[in-house]
C-alpha cells in the first residue's frame, strides 16, 4: 500500500486512475480547487486546496509517497499551481511526482500542450544538481475509448467525437494514411499507474505506455472489417490544414469537460457574414491540430512502462473495437 495524492482528482481521467489505485490497495487523497463534499459522499478522501498556498500543501503532503497531477494546464496560467505543488512536494519529502501529461510525446508542437513542456523543464531544473524528486511522464498516446463514441466504454471518462467515426463509418485522413498512432485504453492507463506507484525500481523520466500501434489506413481497414461496411474517407492536405482550411463534408463535434463552448471567443467575422459558431470553430481547431500532430508522430509514444511491467496485460486495438462494436447496427 502506497499513500498517493491525486491533484486535480475530480476530473474524468483522474477518476479512472483513482479507481485503479483503490483497486490495487493504495491509499488515495484527492486535492481539488472545487468543493469536495460530493467526493466525500462517495467515500473518497478529498481536500479542497489552494495551489498557491505552499504552506497548506506542505502540511497536507507530509507522509505522502507519490503525487499524481491532473491539474488542468488551461486553468493554470504560468503553471503556478503545478510548480508550487512540485516545490511543496520536495519540502514535504514526497518521493515521486507525475506531472499532468497523460497523452502525447513531449515537445509535441501542439499548442494546447505547450505548458506541459514547461513543467517538464521545471522538474529537470529542480533535479539539476542531484535527484531530489523522482518523476515520470505518463504518456499513453490517444485513448482507445474515444473510438467507442457515442457509446460509453469507461465509468468516468468523457467521450467525444474524433475524426475516426466508427458509428457512422467515416474518417478524415491527412495525406496517404500511413501516419502511426499509439492507442491505449484508459483502464490500461490506470492499471499501469497503479503498478508504477508500487514499482520497486526507478521511474523512467519518459513513461510511454502502448496498448497498440496502428497506421490510420490499418485502423480504417480494421473498422471496415468489424463494422461490416466500407468507410467514407475524406482526404485533406497538410498545406490546407496549415493554412487553417478544413473544407470537409463533416466535422466531428469535439467537446471537453473543461471547455465551455458558450464561453469560447469566436474569430473575427467576415464583413457581411454572421460570426462563426464558437463550438464549430473550436472543433475545427482541434481537428486541424490533431491531424497535423498525428502526422508529426506525436501520438505514437514510446514503451518504457511496457518493458518495465511486461506481465501487465493490455487490451489490443482489435479486441477493444470488436468487443465495443460487435452486434451494433
Amino acid at each position: 500500500m502506497v499513500r498517493v495524492v491525486v491533484a486535480g482528482g475530480s476530473g474524468n481521467v483522474a477518476r479512472e486512475v483513482i479507481d485503479a489505485l483503490l483497486t490495487a490497495g493504495h491509499q488515495v487523497t484527492i486535492f481539488s480547487r472545487k468543493d469536495v463534499s460530493s467526493l466525500k459522499e462517495e467515500g473518497l478522501d478529498a481536500v479542497q486546496v489552494n495551489y498557491t498556498n505552499k504552506p497548506q500543501l506542505i502540511e497536507l503532503l507530509e507522509g505522502i509517497n507519490t503525487v499524481l497531477s491532473f491539474v488542468v494546464v488551461a486553468q493554470d496560467p504560468g503553471n503556478v499551481a503545478q510548480k508550487t505543488l512540485i516545490d511543496a512536494s520536495i519540502e514535504a519529502g514526497v518521493k515521486r511526482f507525475a506531472p499532468n501529461e497523460w497523452s502525447t510525446r513531449s515537445r509535441s508542437g501542439v499548442s494546447w500542450y505547450e505548458a506541459k513542456d514547461e513543467v517538464h523543464d521545471y522538474l529537470k531544473s529542480v533535479n539539476k544538481e542531484k535527484k531530489i524528486l523522482e518523476y515520470t511522464l505518463f504518456q499513453p498516446g490517444l485513448f482507445l475509448n474515444y473510438l467507442s463514441y457515442p457509446h460509453n466504454s469507461a465509468k468516468h471518462f468523457h467521450n467525444t467525437e474524433l475524426q475516426y467515426d466508427f458509428e457512422n463509418r467515416r474518417a478524415i485522413v491527412l495525406g496517404d494514411g500511413t501516419d502511426r498512432i499509439t492507442f491505449t485504453t484508459i483502464q490500461d492507463l490506470g492499471a499501469v499507474v497503479a503498478a508504477a506507484v508500487g514499482f520497486d525500481g526507478n521511474w523512467p523520466e519518459t513513461g510511454g505506455i502502448r496498448g497498440g500501434q496502428i497506421t490510420v489506413n490499418e485502423l480504417i481497414r480494421l473498422g471496415e472489417k468489424i463494422r461490416g461496411a466500407s468507410f467514407d474517407v475524406v482526404s485533406v492536405t497538410k498545406a490546407d490544414l496549415e493554412a487553417g482550411n478544413l473544407t470537409t463534408s463533416w466535422i466531428p463535434t469535439f467537446t471537453h469537460p473543461n471547455v465551455n463552448a458558450d464561453e469560447l471567443q469566436p474569430t473575427s467575422p467576415i464583413p457581411g457574414q454572421s460570426p462563426p459558431d464558437p463550438q464549430d470553430a473550436f472543433s475545427r481547431l482541434v481537428v486541424r491540430g490533431s491531424l497535423l500532430a498525428i502526422h508529426r508522430g506525436v501520438w505514437d509514444v514510446s514503451d518504457e512502462w511496457n518493458r518495465l511491467l511486461p506481465d501487465l496485460k493490455r487490451t489490443s486495438i482489435e479486441d477493444f473495437l470488436d468487443s465495443t462494436w460487435k452486434g451494433k447496427p
